[in-house]
């Protein structure tokens, strides 16, 4: 694949994966590239067990190119209470295509479960974002847990895998190219195509989809 533009190819695109993966700016960028392809878009803010990475922190960025953002209710406040958005079921049957941020781990995506037929109705892929450098998926087995253990818990199946493998700004093409034979690796074990691997918008490697780091972390 040569776009994040290309994993939307049905109504609803969902972005999951450990915390700390990259997701939330994955589901971000897709929802701008959609955007910018000329499709109505809108992007879910599904992540409401994790407070630290949410797109909701992007919503007035979003909103100015064009895309409508569902976030909780409560998000950016004091109130820490998990809630969906008000508007959730335009995900399934608001013009255009949709974009969910899904929380990585078992209570994250049982949002999805909940909505189990909604997804399956109006037609869904699923991708997992893997990052070689974070904590949870150093170890095959680990990332394969929780990518098993989103699936249980939404009922879901994952289409296929991103590598996001990066170290922020200290990322180098060398970060980039060490991380993707773990990432081929990963995706034999889990038995799902590895689709594209993403870098950062400073550098260029051939075959990689650039990004833009648009997501910010909550303190």
């Amino acid at each position: 694949m040569n776009s994040l533009f290309e994993l939307a190819t049905e109504k609803v695109t969902i972005i999951s994966g450990p915390y700390g993966s990259g997701k939330t700016n994955i589901a971000v960028n897709l929802a701008m590239d959609i955007a910018k392809n000329g499709e109505i878009c809108r992007i879910a803010d599904l992540d409401i067990v994790n407070p630290y990475f949410r797109s909701a922190d992007n919503a007035k960025m979003l909103k100015e190119i064009g895309v409508h953002t569902m976030i909780p209710e409560f998000a950016n406040t004091n109130v820490d209470i998990p809630s969906l958005p008000p508007d959730y079921q335009l995900l399934f049957t608001g013009d255009g295509k949709s974009v969910a941020d899904v929380g990585g781990d078992a209570d994250g995506a049982a949002v999805l479960g909940l909505s189990h037929d909604d997804y399956v109705e109006a037609g869904y892929k699923m991708y997992f974002v893997y990052n070689r450098y974070r904590y949870v998926t150093v170890r095959h087995e680990d990332a394969l847990e929780v990518l098993k253990a989103i699936e249980r818990a939404s009922g879901l199946t994952f289409h296929g895998i991103i590598n996001n493998s990066n170290l922020g700004e200290e990322t180098t093409e060398e970060v980039v190219l060490k991380a993707i034979p773990y990432a081929e690796e990963f995706a034999k074990l889990a038995n799902i195509p590895l689709l594209l691997t993403t870098i950062p918008d400073w550098l260029d490697i051939e075959g990689a989809v650039k990004i833009k780091d648009v997501t910010k972390k909550l303190f």
